[in-house]
Formats: structure tokens, C-alpha cells, sequence
């Protein structure tokens, strides 16, 4: 079967086989992304000695109590920041500007270095701030941008619905203004919410509407950030070598544009993908070559997503130990930024380890820890995952009735999310029903 017509968070591995069942994550291939509204343009990355001037600007003109000088000059630095992923700069200065008093732009910056730290309940105060800002000065590219940066943080929740709500009111407003690149954005974090929806064709037609207009404007570091979310997709559906097409392009024009963030999302994919196709060591060359700009650049939700991975492939190769010292490591830090569906992940996967280690009920806390979270978010391929595992658990204690019950679940959410196990997971379920009646003598109830 060709493509679908041409972005997400975790996939089940090894859908064909009987047994556990982890959860590994395509980082960046969240795929959201932030929005920058029009404003002044920022200092040229490649100035350092400019920038070090327009600091000592700013500083100059906070001690002195002159704030238009420090909002604007601020405004350029910060946006310069940003995109080379100097969050914690871009927060300090940002806070420095609003000890002179609110003002849109710093509370709109500092909400998004919140956000990309793993904060994102101060996140949501600065930019709620910003919104009110925006809506009372008639600013209506600044409300869409910061309309699309509030979806972004409640995407980061789980809490797709109100993601949508929000991205829903951007688009119009972006679209009567003429803001083709913020437009891109927009359909991009869509189609972020539908690919964590497990809903992938909803996705490429997004994210296929974003990439020509990224091209239109000129949007580089946009580019390759659908690049890789359409890479995501195509992994998630089996597609490996369309996949790597995708990640090899966005990786390049990450770099030159200077995006670390986005540079450590892209290995982080590649290193998925090479973990699919079983090359262990391809992908923790590239998941060790990630871990250390995610904390460079103080991507607290990347490092934990990338803690899990490398977990993962250690739990592969038989070293039980050492994925748990990795997933302990991120669990902690999915609670500290909220990242609801990736505790879920790490939960499942530490309750994978423990099954092989023999200590079933162990394996079930950490399951049943697991499945509310994940029903929670809408994170319908997890909640499978996470069910297919309680099955087997099960199964292997000898509760075929439980078995079959968590099947019947985990068949029904394939089908929801169109996912490639369908097929063996249905033929598994029957195994199971006959099973159980030939133990009983009777004869298997018809169908799924």
C-alpha cells in the first residue's frame, strides 16, 4: 500500500511479536511549535559583538529607568535568542525589561522560554498577560501569535481539545491579517494535536499545508520543523526510509539556522528510527549526540524524552539495570514540566522491565500507574500499549478472562488509530478465546 497523502509523541515497537510492549518518543515531533508576531526585527545571530552592545543597551536602560529604550532593544535580542535556544537568557532579560512595568513582547518572550524550560504554568500566566495586552491595543497578529503559543502549552498538557480551541481561534485571525508564515505555524501545531490524537492522515493534510507556504515565505528554521513532523508521521506508519528522507533534510537547515533544540529533536528522531529497524547503536550514537544540547540549552522535556530512549535501548540489549537508571531519571522530570503523556511512556516502560525481570505485580503497579494517565491525555496508541501489556501480564499468570478482556480494548483502539499491530493483535486475541475454550470445553464466541 503506497503513503498516505502527506509529526507526535510515542508509538508502540515490535507490534508483531508476543510480549512487552514499550513506548519510545520522536522528540520535537511533539512538532509544536512557537509563534513569533511581528514585531521589530532582531539582531543578526551572526553579530556577537552587536549583541554584546544591545546587552549592555538594555542593562544601561533598565538601571536607568528608561523602558521604551529597554522593551525595544530587548525585543531584538530576545527574538535572536530564541531561535538559537538561549532560554535562560532570553528569561533574565525578559524579566530585567518587565521591572519597568507589563508590556507585551517581554511577557510573550518569557512565556515561551517557560515553555521550552518545561514550565508551563508560569508560561501560561506570562502569555494570558500578553494575550489581554494584545486584545485591548487591537493587535490581532500578536493575539493569534499568543493564541497559538497558549494551544502549544496546553498541547504540552495532553490537553488536546483545549489546543485546538485555541489554534482554531488563531487561524481566521491570521488569515484576515495576511500573516502567511504565522498561518504555517498554526496548521503545523494541528496537525501536532491530530498526530498525538493518533489521527495521522489529519496530520499530513496539516502539515502538507504548511511546508509549501513555509517554503513561500522563506521560512527556514519552519521548514525543517514540518519536515521533521511529516518524518514522524511516516516513521510511525512503517515508512522507515521515507522517514529518514525527511529527518536528513530538516537536520541540515536546523543547523544552519542555529535551532539546537530543533538539532536535538531531529537526532532524537533518527535515533528512533535506526531503534525500529533493531541498529541499536546507530541510534544511541544518535540519541548521545541529543542528550547533551538538550541540557545545553535547558530543554528539560527533551532530556527526559531522550533519557527514556536511550533506557530503552538498553532494556533491547538485555541491560535491565541500566534502563532503569535511565528512566528513572526522566520520570522526575516529566512530573516536574508536566509532560503527562510521557510519564505514562516511562511508567509503561519501567513496568516492561520489571515483567522481564520476573517480578510480575511489580510490572502491573506500574501499568495500572500508567493507563489512567494515558486515558487522560487522549494518548489512544499509549492507552493500547499500555492494555496489551496488562494482557500479557496476565496471560502469563494465567488470567485468560483479564488477558482477553484487555485485548478486546486494545484491538478496538487500532482499529481507532489505524495502527499496524490490528492484524496481529485480532489473530492474538482469538489464540487467546480458543484457548480459553478448549480449557472449558466450549466452543469460542464469533469475532473481535
Amino acid at each position: 500500500m503506497p503513503p498516505p497523502h502527506a509529526g507526535g509523541v510515542t508509538v508502540r515497537l515490535g507490534n508483531r511479536r508476543v510480549g512487552n510492549r514499550e513506548q519510545q518518543e520522536e522528540r520535537g515531533g511533539s512538532g509544536m511549535e512557537d509563534r513569533e508576531p511581528p514585531l521589530p526585527r532582531p539582531v543578526a545571530p551572526a553579530a556577537a559583538t552587536t549583541v554584546a552592545r544591545h546587552v549592555e543597551v538594555h542593562r544601561l536602560a533598565v538601571a536607568g529607568q528608561q523602558p521604551a529604550i529597554a522593551r525595544d532593544v530587548g525585543a531584538r535580542v530576545c527574538w535572536m535568542w530564541l531561535r538559537i535556544s538561549r532560554f535562560a537568557a532570553v528569561e533574565a532579560m525578559a524579566t530585567a525589561t518587565l521591572t519597568l512595568g507589563p508590556e507585551a513582547s517581554a511577557l510573550y518572550q518569557r512565556g515561551w522560554a517557560r515553555t521550552s524550560t518545561g514550565r508551563p504554568w508560569p508560561a501560561l500566566e506570562d502569555y494570558q498577560q500578553a494575550l489581554t495586552m494584545h486584545q485591548q491595543a487591537g493587535n490581532r497578529a500578536g493575539e493569534a501569535a499568543t493564541l497559538t503559543n497558549i494551544g502549544n502549552v496546553y498541547n504540552r498538557l495532553g490537553d488536546r481539545q483545549r489546543a485546538l480551541d485555541h489554534y482554531h481561534q488563531a487561524l481566521p485571525i491570521q488569515r484576515e491579517v495576511g500573516d502567511r508564515a504565522g498561518e504555517a505555524v498554526t496548521l503545523n501545531n494541528i496537525g501536532s494535536v491530530y498526530d498525538g490524537l493518533g489521527d495521522r492522515q489529519r496530520a499530513l493534510d496539516h502539515y502538507h499545508q504548511a511546508l509549501p507556504i513555509r517554503r513561500e515565505v522563506g521560512d527556514r528554521a519552519g521548514e525543517a520543523v514540518t519536515l521533521n513532523n511529516i518524518g514522524s508521521v511516516y516513521n510511525r506508519l512503517g515508512y522507515r526510509q521515507r522517514a529518514l528522507d525527511h529527518y536528513h533534510q530538516a537536520l541540515p537547515i536546523r543547523r544552519e539556522v542555529g535551532d539546537r533544540a530543533g538539532e536535538a529533536a531531529t537526532l532524537n528522531n533518527i535515533g528512533h528510527l535506526y531503534h525500529g529497524l533493531g541498529d541499536q547503536q546507530r541510534a544511541l550514537d544518535h540519541y548521545h549526540q541529543a542528550l547533551p544540547i538538550t541540557r545545553e540549552v535547558g530543554d528539560r522535556a527533551g532530556e527526559a524524552a531522550t533519557l527514556s530512549n536511550i533506557g530503552l535501548v538498553h532494556d533491547g540489549l538485555g541491560d535491565r539495570q541500566r534502563a532503569l537508571d535511565h528512566y528513572h531519571q526522566a520520570l522526575p522530570i516529566r512530573r516536574e514540566v508536566g509532560d503527562r503523556a510521557g510519564e505514562a511512556a516511562t511508567l509503561n516502560n519501567i513496568g516492561s522491565v520489571y515483567n522481564r525481570l520476573g517480578d510480575r505485580q511489580r510490572a502491573l503497579d506500574h501499568y495500572h500507574r500508567a493507563l489512567p494517565i494515558a486515558r487522560e491525555v487522549g494518548d489512544r496508541a499509549g492507552e493500547a500499549t499500555t492494555r496489551y501489556n496488562i494482557a500479557m501480564a496476565h496471560r502469563a499468570g494465567g488470567d485468560l478472562d483479564q488477558a482477553i478482556r484487555e485485548l478486546e480494548h486494545v484491538v478496538d483502539l487500532d482499529r481507532q488509530v489505524d495502527h499496524p499491530g490490528l492484524e496481529a493483535d485480532t489473530a492474538l486475541l482469538e489464540q487467546l478465546r480458543q484457548q480459553r475454550a478448549e480449557d472449558s470445553g466450549s466452543e469460542p464466541p464469533a469475532g473481535p
